[in-house]
């Protein structure tokens, strides 16, 4: 019998490998001579008076790195704003750390730089913006009439209400300076070219760390209709509940939307997404011996039910030998959320991982693994964990704790605390989602 254990976090390991945000950016990218090519199209660098890079997200710093290692001296200044303990040494670009995933006064340090620094830029201008996922915390700027606290309020409310990340953003975008197409009207009229690194299901360039350099389709009424639907108009600050309103009656500019002349010299760019993750891994699932099934890298809905269904399928597998015949390995990818009712600690990969484990109980030589790509799974040092048929057996038998106790009070990574299943990578520095994976033997 195989290591099951092993070999998912084998698989695991060779998806965060593959996920190096350098590598990607230089996938996408390339230079020759004095001409940069970003996929098909090329630009004269000696059209241009000076460059300049910009930036928010986990993994924003090799991204970086990699505009360094590709421009070197060609690039005259940048800022970049990070996660706490997610920088690189940068010669060029500055980098400022601030808080996710609520944002703090660093956050707007550093986005207020930035959109000090491209106040300066001209139409003879190239700027190069870099975005991946915490983008929205990291990239911080409140509307003249909206405070910092007002921000930070109505983010924690709608993550702990489980509203989706579409939803979240949405309400993101309409209290923000410089979110929804706001940092490329700042940007104008320089030419812009954004390279993207995924955290969203579907990969809408516009949700993407709140999409500040592409058109923003939603609308105040969106965002109003959003507060109203998690009955959060007294549990947030009533100067925020008030200006969505007014946006919604017309009183505020909205943001800017397809057809503004600010977008016509932006040129957006995916380098890196979930189904790069998902393809790293069916690669070495196939490379250990497994037959493997892709379910979709679009998974979103409530964490605990999900992992009900990817369970079920693991007992099939076990059971009849379909949808893929053992040894087997199947994957999916994409972001659940977790509706917080309990008082506990944990994240939706261990939550999932709780879930699925209650599921598989008993089922002999069934291994679950779920994680963030990023290295953190919800306020944790964790970002997953990985279980199997005897998690919840021997936590009643050997620590006589009830799992379903902790799976009440949204507890998972105290759960995993006991019986050391976490998964702890530290930073990843990359950031495409997460990961379920299971091995059936």
């Amino acid at each position: 019998m195989p290591n099951l254990r092993k070999h998912a976090n084998e698989i695991f390991e060779h998806v965060l490998g593959t996920l190096d945000p350098n590598q990607l950016v230089k996938k996408k990218v390339s230079i020759r001579d004095s001409t940069l090519m970003v996929e098909e199209r090329e630009y004269d660098l000696d059209n241009y008076e000076n460059i300049y890079v910009v930036g928010g997200g986990k993994a924003c710093a090799p991204m970086a790195k990699a505009m360094e290692d590709l421009l070197g001296d060609k690039i005259d200044d940048g800022l970049i704003v990070v996660k706490y303990n997610h920088s690189l040494p940068l010669k060029k670009i500055e980098t400022v750390e601030a808080s996710h995933p609520i944002p703090d006064k660093d956050s707007v340090r550093g986005t207020s730089n930035i959109l000090r620094l491209l106040s300066k830029t001209g139409e003879k201008d190239l700027i190069i913006c870099l975005i991946s996922g915490g983008g929205s915390a990291l990239l911080v700027q409140p509307h003249k009439e909206i405070t910092l606290p007002g921000i930070q309020i109505v983010s924690a409310k709608l993550f702990e209400c489980g509203a989706s990340i579409d939803e979240i953003n949405t309400v993101r975008k309409h209290l923000s300076s410089v979110k929804g197409g706001q940092l490329a009207k700042a940007a104008y009229p320089s030419t812009l070219i954004t390279l993207m690194l995924s955290d969203v299901v579907g990969d809408p360039m516009d949700i993407i760390a709140s999409g500040p350099t592409v058109p923003d389709e939603s609308t105040f009424e969106d965002a109003y209709k959003i507060i109203r639907k998690y009955s959060l108009e007294e549990k947030i600050l009533n100067s925020v509940y008030q200006f969505l309103r007014s946006g919604k009656m017309g009183k505020v500019e909205e943001t800017p939307k397809t057809g503004n002349e600010i977008f016509d010299n932006t040129q957006n760019v995916i380098v890196g997404s979930n189904k790069i993750a998902l393809d790293a891994a069916e690669e070495k699932a196939k490379d250990l011996g497994y037959n493997t099934i892709v379910l979709s890298s679009l998974v979103e809905g409530e964490s605990r039910e999900i992992a009900k269904f990817f369970a079920a399928i693991a007992k099939e597998v076990s059971c009849t030998g379909t949808p893929v015949p053992k040894p087997a390995c199947i994957i999916a990818g994409g972001e659940t959320t977790v509706t917080i009712k309990g008082k506990g600690k944990g994240g939706r990969n261990q939550e999932f991982a709780l879930s699925a484990a209650m599921e598989i109980e008993g089922c002999e030589g069934v291994v679950i693994l779920s994680a963030g790509t990023d290295g953190t799974d919800g306020p944790t040092d964790a970002t997953g964990a990985i279980v199997d048929y005897n998690t919840c057996k021997g936590a009643r038998e050997k620590l006589s704790q009830k799992p379903e106790e902790f799976l009440n009070n949204n507890d998972s990574y105290n759960f995993f605390k006991k019986t050391r299943e976490h998964i702890v990578t530290g930073p990843t520095m990359t950031n495409v989602m997460d990961i379920m994976i299971s091995l059936i033997d």
